[in-house]
């Protein structure tokens, strides 16, 4: 088992950077579906059955096939024109992996709490998903970055869970496909009143 947790550690850093290295919407929402499918594998190995179904679900079916579906609907344009270029994206999450790999070797008690490798891998991805909702332009994308940054979110919350509090990180899962599904429907609305939905236009506005 926790060979099979670290495997999926290792992928899923290769997935973060991978996502700040793309510019094409379709390949985003992919790379999302399979991040969902590698906690899923990770809740798994830590004998969490019963969430890493929910995890697979909602993480790994619903929500791209949402975003997939709301793309589609927006006759989104497959490149995307990142408001922060790739390259400087890519070596900012290198860099929060530096600096998250250097936090891990300085706290003492770390390894009674967390599993080597997931401290740093939950800070990437929090902090890669927050450079995509700052370094891209299209309200889309910055949904897909928001999911990534809650994925970080949910593997620094994943060694805390016990039998009373799984049914707290199953509730949080609700929220956040609720709070997804809102913004999908917000989008959708925007993308057929508006003949963009690049959030950078927003400043070519006048009094």
């Amino acid at each position: 088992m926790e060979s099979a947790l670290q495997s999926c550690l290792f992928m899923l850093m290769l997935n973060n950077l991978l996502m700040l290295g793309t510019t094409r919407l379709m390949w985003l929402i992919r790379l999302t579906a399979f991040q969902g499918i590698l906690l899923a594998g990770m809740l798994l190995s830590l004998e969490h059955a019963l969430l890493a179904g929910a995890v697979l679900l909602i993480k790994g079916a619903l929500l791209p096939s949402l975003l997939w579906r709301t793309r589609k609907r927006l006759h989104s344009h497959q490149r995307m024109k990142p408001r922060l270029h790739v390259a400087v994206g890519v070596l900012a999450g290198m860099g929060g992996l530096v600096l998250s790999l250097w936090l891990e070797a300085r706290l003492v008690n770390l390894p009674a709490l967390f599993p080597p490798q997931l401290l740093p891998t939950a800070l990437t991805t929090l902090f890669c998903g927050l450079i995509l909702v700052v370094g891209r332009t299209t309200a889309l994308s910055q949904v897909i970055g928001y999911l990534m940054a809650e994925n970080g979110i949910f593997l620094l919350g994943m060694p805390l869970m016990t039998a009373g509090t799984m049914w707290f990180e199953l509730a949080l899962l609700l929220d956040v496909f609720v709070a997804v599904f809102v913004m999908g429907i917000a989008i959708n609305h925007i993308g057929n009143t508006f003949e963009s939905i690049d959030v950078g236009r927003f400043r070519s506005l006048r009094d």
